[in-house]
């Protein structure tokens, strides 16, 4: 197995607040910037979180992809997103596309800054 594990944390987000709060919203943009990388989505689940005393809830939306999944937390009441991008490289490299579909995650919600991470998945082996 090969593959390519990005993270990224989102700090300060300076996006509008529905970004961090609205499922709906959050996941069919997920879903067409994983297409407007070429991956292909093969299911999706988005859920908002309830309202507490700290404001509106933040978001967990997970998209899985036939090259392996997407995955972002939001909580609104820092203004924080974490994003992990994740795919195989079973068949073929499809790393530019999670480095694309991840530069899109952190550009649709401007962090004042971000702490990112690549991790190489696997032994090289095929």
């Amino acid at each position: 197995m090969q593959g390519l594990h990005l993270t990224a944390d989102l700090y300060q987000c300076r996006c509008d607040a529905a970004w961090l709060t609205d499922a709906r919203q959050l996941g069919d943009w997920c879903v067409q910037a994983v297409r407007g990388v070429g991956l292909d989505a093969v299911n999706q689940l988005f859920h908002t979180f309830p309202r507490t005393d700290q404001g509106a809830g933040g978001v967990t939306a997970a998209v899985l992809l036939a090259e392996s999944h997407v995955c972002l937390h939001t909580w609104p009441e820092q203004r924080a997103v974490t994003v992990d991008v994740y795919v195989c490289n079973f068949g073929e490299d499809h790393s530019a596309k999670a480095r694309s579909l991840m530069d899109a995650l952190v550009h649709r919600f401007q962090p004042e800054w971000t702490e990112q991470r690549s991790l190489d998945r696997g032994d090289g082996e095929t």
